[in-house]
């Protein structure tokens, strides 16, 4: 399993908010607890995918600085 794609994958974030909001309101927390929750899930899933696709574009940009380096030896 690519944990990398999972958590960058808006589709897994929506599975997720709809795995829990239904136990939330199932265990009859309050709708406005419930959109807390689930406000705070998001925006953690769009802070882990911003870092997440930074650090894969600065690997990125390390693995063609490697590159073109080798290049200019030959």
């Amino acid at each position: 399993m690519n944990w990398k794609e999972k958590l960058t994958s808006r589709k897994f974030w929506v599975a997720v908010c709809g795995f829990v909001t239904p136990l939330l309101l199932a265990f009859q927390v309050s709708e406005s607890t419930v959109t807390q929750v689930i406000s705070i899930i998001m925006a953690g899933a769009t802070l882990i995918a911003y870092i997440i696709g930074e650090g894969m574009v600065d690997a990125a940009a390390v693995d063609q600085t490697t590159e073109e380096e080798d290049t200019d030896e030959h």
